[in-house]
């Protein structure tokens, strides 16, 4: 009953619930990050949710569009600017996904959205991932984050999908949002911890190649 039909009744009354009750930090932010940004305040990207469907996720911008003089971006962390970093550190800059769950792209709790080039990487178990909708946090989000390897990252949520249950969605939510006010697990500049995985898999082929 609750994976058919409740949790996505929870998803609607509780994003609802948040989006009002935040909405005087969602036009503060947006005032301010317009300034910041010198713009556009959302950062918008494709990404893969349930069935493999792709969806457009919203965030707070937390980085500049500066680029060099041949027209590419900067390097992140030049691009992150003290606005970013905060925002980043509160997880503000996630708020504006409770639209994307509000409209039923995303969940409250289920595996991360990820980048739709990743989808030819993933082993047919880690698949699995996408038979639920994806979550604002997950259970990778609670045992560890970015500091977690892309292997353990998607055994968690696959884990998730194959397990979870109304209890166990509300304790996810009770550990997030104690991990969001002790700041644990937080890694602001991502380029530090975050690593790609289409190229982790294919160090990964090469090196199982050269074993062969």
């Amino acid at each position: 009953m609750y994976r058919k039909y409740f949790k996505r009744f929870l998803d609607i009354i509780l994003s609802s619930f948040a989006l009002i009750i935040l909405s005087p930090i969602f036009v503060i932010l947006i005032i301010i990050g317009t300034i910041k940004m010198k713009g556009n305040p959302f950062f918008v990207q494709e990404r893969v949710g349930k069935n493999e469907k792709v969806f457009k996720l919203l965030k707070f911008r937390s980085m500049t569009c500066e680029k060099d003089k041949t027209g590419k971006l900067l390097p992140d962390n030049i691009r992150l600017t003290k606005y970013g970093r905060f925002i980043r550190s509160t997880s503000l800059d996630e708020l504006p996904e409770l639209v994307n769950i509000l409209f039923g792209d995303m969940s409250i709790i289920g595996p991360r959205p990820l980048l739709v080039s990743y989808l030819p990487w993933y082993t047919e178990n880690e698949k699995k991932r996408h038979n639920v909708r994806p979550g604002l946090s997950g259970l990778a989000q609670v045992n560890g984050r970015n500091f977690l390897d892309w292997n353990e990252r998607l055994a968690y949520d696959v884990k998730y999908v194959e397990t979870f249950t109304f209890l166990g969605d509300i304790k996810i939510i009770l550990k997030t949002i104690k991990k969001v006010v002790l700041r644990e697990d937080l890694a602001i500049d991502t380029t530090k911890t975050e690593t790609n995985l289409a190229e982790e898999r294919k160090k990964w082929e090469s090196s199982y190649k050269n074993c062969q």
